[in-house]
């Protein structure tokens, strides 16, 4: 392990931050004097960002930590464009209303894990839209197109994957890299940022901007990668039954997100302690030293945490609470999450593969169907043996509601409304 003067990349190097770094004795240089600015860039195409994206906030966090300014930057400009990196397909073009709406909505998990402010260290939010959407179409060719090679961008992975399967790349998704690289040379020019983080599919597209600042006259800017997250069984990370693990509360509560930290597999938790919360490196070893059924401990200190970071202590020692009563005494926690059905529905009887479904326990009929061959789906903690059984206003538990359960760990409340 490489000894740095600076802490920023000391603290990435030991949690297992780093991936890919450009020039790892210039950077350290910088981050060691505090004069390291540095951005990632979160385009606009849903309304959450996910835990992907959790991940590069922690590195601006700990950048911040070490005295360096964190710059967060909302891809305005290229969502409009669409970024091709791992897709087969063009991605779906949204309005500008739709970008609108969704920056508004992402805007707010920042400030969770970031301190902004006019300070030297204290972050900054800007949108590329403010640069990109003025660009004149012949001074942006003679001026930033001229530094590209054709040839060298057909060897970018995002592009040459997609021509490997055959798969078509519009000219717009092609100019995606161009937009991105002068995102970097405006914000040194701007902000004096030196710094792009990323995700280890960026790297091309990064490196991309290094050299594009070289070329236009740019101080020497730095890439710096982050590994791409997997499971230790070697899954992609951040899907679950229920789709994407999104950070705002909206699309996926504070207790999913508890449930999603305390079900990883035993192989993960030490990794993801590192990852994704700030527990002094002390505590995460002597966590790592338990074994057997105390790594179940581990587990819930790791969801405890990353809750807590993500939507505050008081949300996650909710979480936790609530899990304890379901599990362990057996309780109905009125803090699980609960979907309202129309009274009327409730009158007339829920068929029971609808309800899973619109729980979003199962996906389809045809799993809850699954599910109950294999003795998976329980009604108030009941196995449920009949597919067609129906649930009524006789269904309801004393407290009003009716009490879904997919295996073990989830669980999801049904209330009349």
């Amino acid at each position: 392990m490489t000894a740095f003067k600076s802490d920023f990349l000391n603290t990435l190097q030991e949690r297992g931050f780093v991936h890919q770094c450009s020039d790892f004795e210039g950077l350290d240089a910088l981050a060691a004097k505090g004069q390291a600015t540095a951005y990632v860039g979160y385009d606009c195409t849903a309304p959450s960002l996910h835990i992907g994206n959790f991940l590069t906030m922690m590195m601006l966090y700990w950048l911040q930590q070490s005295g360096n300014k964190p710059v967060t930057l909302m891809g305005g400009g290229t969502t409009m464009v669409g970024d091709p990196s791992g897709k087969d397909e063009t991605r779906a073009m949204r309005t500008v209303a739709e970008i609108e709406a969704n920056k508004a909505s992402i805007r707010g998990v920042f400030a969770k894990v970031l301190r902004y402010g006019d300070g030297q260290s204290d972050a900054i939010m800007l949108d590329n839209a403010e640069w990109l959407t003025k660009l004149n179409w012949i001074e942006m060719l003679r001026d930033i197109g001229r530094h590209f090679s054709v040839n060298r961008m057909l060897t970018m992975d995002s592009v040459r994957l997609r021509l490997e399967r055959e798969q078509e790349m519009s000219f717009i998704e092609f100019n995606y890299m161009v937009c991105q690289a002068y995102d970097f040379v405006e914000l040194s020019r701007r902000v004096g940022c030196r710094l792009q983080m990323g995700g280890s599919d960026q790297w091309g597209n990064i490196v991309n901007g290094v050299d594009l600042g070289r070329r236009m006259g740019t101080p020497q800017l730095f890439a710096l990668t982050t590994p791409l997250l997997t499971t230790a069984s070697g899954d992609k990370m951040g899907k679950t039954a229920k789709g994407a693990v999104w950070l705002n509360a909206d699309q996926f509560s504070p207790y999913d997100f508890w449930q999603y930290w305390r079900n990883v597999e035993d192989a993960d938790v030490i990794k993801f302690l590192k990852l994704f919360t700030i527990l002094p490196m002390s505590e995460i070893n002597k966590l790592a030293a338990l074994g057997g059924s105390e790594i179940n401990e581990a587990k819930k200190v790791l969801a405890t945490e990353a809750t807590a970071l993500l939507h505050g202590r008081d949300a996650a020692v909710e979480a936790a609470e609530t899990a304890r009563r379901t599990f362990e005494e057996g309780a109905l926690a009125e803090t699980l999450p609960t979907i309202g059905i129309p009274r009327g529905e409730f009158d007339a009887g829920v068929g029971v593969l609808s309800a899973f479904v619109k729980a979003e326990l199962v996906a389809s009929n045809g799993e809850a169907r699954r599910q109950i061959k294999g003795g998976g789906l329980r009604v108030n903690d009941v196995a449920v043996t009949d597919e067609k059984m129906l649930l009524t206003n006789a269904s309801l538990t004393p407290e009003g509601v009716v009490k879904l359960s997919l295996g073990k760990k989830r669980h999801v409340l049904l209330k009349p409304a």
